[in-house]
């Protein structure tokens, strides 16, 4: 946001290059509203630095939680399964286990559009092969 700072800037030297005096209501008024300017630059220009490195740590939370949650629950997850909604284009995750023996569709949690589910996938897993068969 440098940018901002450097207009303040340059709207603060033609100031001065006009001769603008504080001897003037005017001038004065100018003036005053050059260094408020000046001020708003410098607290967006903090305010900015600052949003980087909080989203930055964010994401390293984020990264953390995710292995940890990985390690957890790494043998829990076998069965889960993730789908892209093709109505909402929203990722989410269900367990088959959870889904009625007689229907091939699940609710999507985004839309709330039923979807249905293809069953053949080539992933390997022990439960796709089985189904297979």
């Amino acid at each position: 946001m440098s940018y901002l700072k450097e207009r303040v800037a340059y709207l603060k030297g033609l100031a001065e290059g006009m001769n603008i005096s504080d001897s003037t209501n005017e001038g004065k008024l100018l003036k005053a509203m050059l260094e408020v300017m000046d001020d708003i630059a410098i607290t967006v220009v903090d305010l900015e630095e600052s949003f980087d490195d909080l989203s930055e740590q964010v994401d390293n939370i984020d990264e953390d939680v995710s292995d940890m949650a990985k390690e957890l629950f790494d043998d829990e997850d076998e069965h889960i399964h993730e789908i892209e909604c093709p109505y909402c284009n929203e990722i989410f995750t269900f367990d088959p286990e959870e889904l009625d023996e007689d229907s091939d569709e699940i609710e999507c949690p985004h839309c709330n559009k039923k979807i249905e589910i293809d069953w053949d996938c080539d992933c390997g897993c022990d439960d796709c092969s089985d189904e297979e068969d």
